[in-house]
């Protein structure tokens, strides 16, 4: 497979405006993640996994590493639309620069960015995600000494509906008529019938709900995973421990609020050797001691980190509300958001050259 060449040969215009553009913050932000990154190992892991198509004109694809930046771009920027990310792109030479166009390149069309989203899997992002992760414990930064688990509601990207108009038409879908249109291609579905209900603070919610584990050191995003809404957080301890393993170094505890309290993840966290770190709660008949009380205030220290990444989600990336109806589609999403998180956290924590 041919790639589109990146003309990195730039011309008297890229180089007169390269001047103007030598305090621009951003353009400081993305060489400083370009210096602590080996991008080589990255693009390794896309070209193993990602298969590249090519255009009804038969003409060469771009390179995939290229559309991945262009959505750690999208994140770090809060750009809310492909069509909107292909716009920008185009009008900013920071961007340009960061992805290795020159300025009479121009950025891949919004329909590339959705083709790359689709055929990129979750597997291979988690892959890279990990990747990107094992690099900074490379140069001295530790991910394993404690994590913090959490959740958070997610907002569907549809209309509302009730129950049993849900059922209705998931029923529906799984009829040969439900799932083809009068051609007899696949049908596209615009109406996000993987969210479900759930009441929490007394309130009803319907859409999704994101898991995710950080590290208690550096606030770095160790995994992430989306569930319909009414899925318990509890029974994801064990899913976001195991994700959040990147090397041989053993986890050494985790921490959780009282959502997770119960003796299956006790009994999971003392069979992997993992200090338990998850707050207790009163039971039936047994108030909590003055040392377990003690204790939760301490654990809620270190909570806070996780539910720092989700309101800085909620505040610059708009992550309480989906932007697909499709889970799958979405939690893409979170892993390019927890890709671009760690690398901007990264950039603010490693000294460069």
């Amino acid at each position: 497979m041919s790639y589109k060449k990146m003309d990195n040969n730039f011309s008297f215009t890229d180089l007169s405006l390269a001047d103007s553009m030598e305090h621009n913050r951003s353009i400081a932000r993305m060489e400083k993640i370009n210096a602590i990154i080996n991008w080589a190992s990255v693009e390794s892991l896309l070209l193993k996994y990602y298969t590249v198509g090519k255009s009804v004109e038969g003409t060469s694809a771009y390179p995939p590493l290229l559309l991945l930046k262009c959505f750690l771009i999208q994140q770090w920027f809060h750009i809310e639309s492909d069509p909107e990310l292909e716009t920008q792109i185009n009008d900013r030479i920071s961007f340009k620069k960061f992805l290795g166009l020159s300025f009479d390149q121009q950025s891949p069309d919004h329909s590339t960015f959705s083709r790359f989203r689709s055929r990129l899997s979750k597997e291979a992002m988690a892959k890279i995600n990990s990747e990107v992760l094992i690099q900074f414990t490379s140069k001295g930064l530790t991910i394993n000494e404690g994590i913090a688990i959490d959740a958070r509601l997610v907002q569907s990207a549809s209309h509302p509906l009730s129950n049993e108009e849900i059922k209705k038409q998931r029923e529906k879908r799984e009829t040969p008529e439900g799932k083809l249109d009068k051609n007899g291609k696949p049908l596209k579905f615009s109406r996000d019938l993987e969210s479900d209900w759930v009441i929490k603070n007394n309130k009803p919610h319907y859409g999704l709900k994101e898991h995710a584990s950080v590290d208690t050191n550096h606030g770095f995003v160790l995994a992430t995973e989306l569930t319909p809404s009414s899925v318990n957080d509890s029974i994801y301890l064990p899913y976001c421990v195991a994700a959040s393993f990147h090397s041989d170094e053993p986890i050494k505890k985790v921490f959780a609020d009282k959502g997770y309290f119960g003796k299956p993840n006790r009994d999971f966290l003392a069979l992997n050797k993992i200090e338990d770190g998850i707050m207790r709660k009163a039971t039936t008949g047994a108030e909590l001691t003055e040392y377990e009380i003690e204790r939760n205030k301490a654990i809620s220290k270190f909570r806070y980190i996780v539910e720092q990444y989700f309101g800085l989600s909620h505040l610059y990336n708009k992550a309480n509300r989906a932007r697909f109806p499709k889970m799958l589609k979405n939690a893409m999403d979170a892993l390019f958001r927890q890709m671009a998180f760690n690398l901007f956290r990264a950039s603010r924590i490693l000294k460069t050259a």
